[in-house]
């Protein structure tokens, strides 16, 4: 693994969040103790009304469902908890018969994933800023229908695996999941249990993350940590990968849902540390072919979270086609500025792009651009901390060229219909800069 950027100060990685520790794409640094201190002012008053949301309304045609599955893979042990199989949780999530009733529609977290998500130890305090216990994440509501009968008629759909960032949950990032589930597509959410913040299971187990307790440890090799949270996310990508395979016939899924996977037409979309697993598992399965990868940097530090050490995806490339979605964050932006992203771009012989969204920041390709300024409005997040990791770009615009982009790219690589946002800048959004 070659190294770039010897010289590079820890602040200038986003390999590196708040309180969960470690990230790969964050904007902001761990404290010299290893996790963050909230202060007491931030505690709510007992009689004060939690804070709620809403995500924004999916453009696409169809009415979305969803459903859930617990996935168990016997031959491996669990990297963060030996002694036990991995276990996965993921979420379908699909065009619908019709659309859900607002008492239909799913929520957006399980109550018990919800509170310790928005507690002290969440990743919505240590990631996102906001106030501990200030919000009610069972009240925010998808669009989506639990269980609905999938659409029939138009055959079996393309299939796009979602990953979230380092820390986050499979639904931070339901805005962009249900949009593209609204355009056709079966999109399959995935969490990565220990490392997310947390992940509640059907028996009534929550998984909570690991990653502040590594990170209080004396001595910590930030580098292999996050090379080892990288393996851990591919592999259990690949296994989704082969599950979904025997989702199609083993009885698990309603026979009209399992039978709509399009196996050979797999996308892959990941925002921070999400993006970087879908380069890096597009690299390593060929079953993959196209992906994006929101704000994700593709390199890692070394043991003292300094250097830039190339992952396998960028000193390889790729020949498939893939897109870089950059921010205005301080160590983001184009390719040029990236030592993984420049020899990634350097390196792939498949299709590439890159764009940059002018006045965002590593958390506006994520639901952080609609659902902060929400709950700014009603004190339950700071407004330095919303301009910190969502920048200055109006969130309906952010929110509107995300969508707009990787759906371009997914009906174009994946669907054969290209609507030609990709060919170069556009008067429909000029806060997007194509790179060169």
């Amino acid at each position: 693994m070659r190294e770039r950027g010897r010289g590079q100060d820890v602040r200038g990685l986003r390999g590196l969040r708040r309180g969960i520790a470690v990230a790969l794409a964050a904007t902001t640094v761990l404290t010299a103790a290893g996790a963050v201190a909230v202060p007491a002012s931030a505690a709510p008053a007992v009689a004060e009304r939690l804070a709620g949301a809403a995500l924004p309304q999916p453009t696409g045609p169809y009415a979305v469902g969803t459903t859930a599955l617990r996935l168990s893979d016997p031959g491996r042990e669990d990297p963060w908890r030996p002694g036990r199989a991995r276990e996965l949780m993921i979420s379908l999530w699909y065009p619908a018969t019709r659309p859900a009733h607002d008492k239909e529609r799913a929520p957006y977290m399980v109550p018990s994933a919800g509170r310790h998500f928005g507690g002290q130890e969440g990743a919505a305090v240590f990631n996102y800023g906001t106030t501990p216990d200030r919000t009610d994440w069972t009240w925010v509501r998808t669009h989506a229908r639990p269980d609905a009968p999938p659409l029939l008629g138009a055959g079996p759909r393309p299939v796009v695996l979602w990953s979230a960032g380092l820390g986050d949950p499979r639904t931070w990032g339901t805005g962009l999941v249900e949009d593209l589930a609204s355009r056709g597509y079966v999109v399959v959410t995935v969490d990565h249990p220990y490392e997310a913040s947390e992940v509640a299971f059907p028996d009534g187990r929550l998984a909570t993350s690991v990653f502040p307790a590594l990170a209080a440890q004396p001595g910590l090799d930030i580098g292999a940590l996050l090379r080892k949270a990288t393996a851990v996310r591919v592999a259990d990508t690949r296994f989704v990968l082969d599950e979904l395979a025997a989702l199609r016939s083993d009885g698990r899924l309603p026979a009209a849902l399992a039978g709509s996977l399009d196996l050979d037409r797999i996308g892959m979309a990941g925002h921070s540390a999400g993006g970087f697993t879908a380069a890096q598992a597009m690299h390593d399965d060929p079953r993959i072919k196209a992906g994006v990868n929101l704000d994700g940097q593709l390199h890692f530090p070394g043991p003292d979270g300094t250097g830039a050490y190339l992952s396998g995806v960028a000193e390889d490339g790729l020949d498939r086609p893939f897109l870089l979605m950059g921010t205005e964050s301080a160590d983001s932006g184009p390719y040029t500025g990236q030592p993984g992203w420049a020899a990634f771009w350097q390196h792939t012989r498949g299709w590439k792009a890159d764009i940059t969204l002018l006045g965002s920041r590593h958390g506006s390709y994520t639901d952080a651009q609609a659902l902060l300024p929400q709950l700014a409005r009603q004190g339950a997040v700071g407004e330095e901390a919303v301009r910190r990791d969502i920048g200055d770009v109006r969130p309906e615009r952010a929110v509107a060229a995300t969508r707009a982009y990787v759906g371009s790219f997914f009906d174009r690589w994946l669907r054969g219909h290209d609507d030609h946002l990709l060919d170069g800048p556009s008067p429909r959004f000029p806060e997007v800069r194509f790179e060169h």
